[in-house]
């Protein structure tokens, strides 16, 4: 069922989206050549813990972290390791969540470590900019195919490819709601948008062609050409006054 969120549900996601920005920060600060992923979680737990949160990755289906750390040619559900080391010109995507008083904020990000080539930084610049052609279309009215159509209309013009198995979903009393939400696809179909609806976009961009591959711990999924992937995603709710990015300091 795809539920709407009153005001007063929306500010408690919003107080969970302000632990997720802070959660963000302090990652970004750990996610640094010679540090490990588990060192990036780490960062992440303590403001979990500092915020008087919970973490909605950890123990979600066993999953081991409250963070994924998913460096290069992975595109999402990194396990944070003690055993990859971050260097220089590595690029790392880092998805999280919080829960507060039991509704939920869910977002990523992909950051450089130190000096990245130049096809790196365009990608983690088109993917941003792909989720804010969709966040544009988050309001009352419109479809969730205009969401679709929007990243996968400034990724390919790029050059870039999306991932088409893992996609966006709605949010609230549990991290993963309906509806999904693709990152491709046509506008003007699908679902329309009404004040209350509180989404998670997030494109996943590829550098090379769309497809993936799942790895044996059952987790981490990567590119299948070995190319880079990049991944953007924000809480966002219908408000009466447009999109409203939730997951912001």
């Amino acid at each position: 069922m795809i539920t709407r969120k009153s005001a007063e549900q929306i500010a408690l996601m919003r107080r969970a989206g302000k632990v997720v920005a802070e959660m963000h920060e302090e990652c970004i600060r750990a996610a640094k050549a010679g540090a490990t992923t588990l060192d990036v979680d780490a960062a992440a737990r303590e403001v979990i813990d500092r915020r008087g949160a919970r973490s909605n990755f950890l123990g979600y289906h066993g999953f081991p972290a409250v963070v994924c750390t998913s460096p290069n040619d992975v595109i999402v559900h990194g396990i944070p390791s003690a055993d990859v080391v971050l260097k220089d010109g590595d690029i790392l995507s880092i998805d999280c969540g919080a829960i507060i008083e039991g509704w939920h904020a869910d977002a990523a990000v992909t950051v450089p470590i130190g000096d990245i080539d130049d096809e790196s930084k365009r990608l983690i610049e088109v993917t941003r900019e792909s989720l804010e052609a969709a966040i544009a279309q988050v309001v009352e009215g419109k479809r969730l195919g205009d969401l679709g159509a929007a990243v996968e209309g400034r990724a390919e013009e790029a050059g870039f490819t999306v991932v088409r198995e893992y996609v966006g979903h709605g949010i609230g009393t549990a991290m993963h709601e309906e509806p999904q939400i693709p990152n491709y696809g046509p506008a003007g179909r699908g679902m329309k948008l009404r004040e209350g609806h509180v989404l998670a976009i997030e494109p996943m961009v590829n550098a090379g062609g769309p497809e993936t591959e799942l790895l044996n711990d059952g987790w981490t999924v990567i590119t299948r050409d070995g190319r880079r992937s990049a991944h953007f995603e924000h809480t966002i709710a219908v408000t009466d006054h447009g999109p409203e990015v939730l997951t912001v300091p």
